[in-house]
């Protein structure tokens, strides 16, 4: 008798290699290349909180004023296409309630435009793509895939240079766990401005080019694992101007404890992360388990059945009967 495997047995066993084969291939392939940054983002966030600004109309540092700042981000996808890189342009807007809401966003108290251009796979910057300014560092609008629980060199643009955020264990932001970084900026002068004598208290003197100084009380980053989404963020500015030369600060332009995400912001951004970490976990982690079980089970039920076979007579055997007959 010879044997002969069952379509069933063959199915089975050609389905159960097709899914381990598929499981490394999603696992090791696909997900790399789904842990890339986009090209097509358009998000805004919002902080809010209250510090002293300078008031231009009474020429005097005013406390206790509501202050909002927004930070819209868009996507380039042209440039990015034809460079490979993630092409992003970055408004941030500093406005008291004077100037909201603005008609015109150069109508706020501060208006920074810049373009912020990476690695899409490893979140470096990348310079081209008229990048303005030259930012270095390995963090700023979001933190690389698979955040370690390390230190990060983070840019601050006010600054104009990097600053290390060192970890500080979790924290969950609407219900959903980040990990948690923080740092401070000592005070640095960052330029220069031509300003009335008296705001520096020099009246005697027309104008003066004075030197713009910041520093940071405090910056906090709650970031998604996965993803390096920024799910938290929280800073507190101080901006002053100082005399040629001068060791003290004679004029508070900003200074602010705590301006921070709105609970709207923290919202949005945890439901993005948990739709983009559930996304490259089932590619990395769920289905290429799954399909690997999955297939080692068919395989071997396949190999089964085909080792049993179906017995069928051979046409010899048939003959040799028939002549003995």
């Amino acid at each position: 008798m010879r044997r002969k495997a069952s379509p069933l047995s063959l199915i089975l066993l050609g389905l159960g290699i097709f899914l381990l084969v598929l499981a490394p291939m999603l696992a090791w392939y696909v997900q790399p290349r789904a842990a890339v940054n986009p090209i097509d983002i358009d998000t805004t966030a919002i902080y809010k909180g209250t510090g002293s600004v300078f008031d231009v109309d009474k020429v005097e540092t005013v406390p206790d004023t509501p202050i909002t700042i927004t930070q819209r981000v868009r996507g380039d996808v042209s440039d990015s296409e034809r460079s490979g890189k993630a092409v992003w342009d970055v408004t941030t807007t500093v406005d008291t309630n004077k100037s909201l809401p603005a008609a015109d966003p150069h109508d706020a108290l501060d208006f920074t435009p810049h373009r912020y251009v990476t690695d899409r796979k490893t979140n470096r910057p990348a310079h081209c793509c008229e990048e303005k300014p030259y930012i270095e560092g390995e963090a700023y609008l979001k933190f690389p895939f698979d955040v370690q629980k390390r230190s990060y060199r983070w840019w601050d643009n006010t600054l104009g240079n990097t600053v290390t955020l060192r970890y500080r264990g979790v924290k969950k932001i609407q219900g959903y766990e980040g990990y948690r970084f923080t740092g401070t900026v000592p005070a640095a002068k960052t330029g220069t401005r031509l300003v009335p004598g008296a705001i520096i208290g020099e009246p005697d003197r027309g104008e003066v080019l004075a030197e713009e100084w910041y520093a940071n009380h405090g910056v906090e980053l709650v970031v998604d694992q996965a993803t390096g989404r920024v799910l938290y963020a929280q800073t507190g500015p101080r901006r002053t101007l100082r005399a040629p030369g001068g060791e003290k600060d004679a004029a508070v332009l900003l200074d602010a404890e705590k301006l921070a995400f709105t609970t709207a912001t923290q919202k949005s951004a945890v439901d993005q992360a948990e739709t983009d970490s559930g996304l490259l976990r089932a590619v990395g982690q769920t289905v290429p388990i799954g399909a690997g079980a999955v297939g080692f089970a068919l395989a071997v039920a396949g190999v089964v059945l085909v080792a049993r076979g179906r017995q069928r007579p051979d046409s010899s055997e048939n003959s040799q009967q028939l002549l003995t007959m």
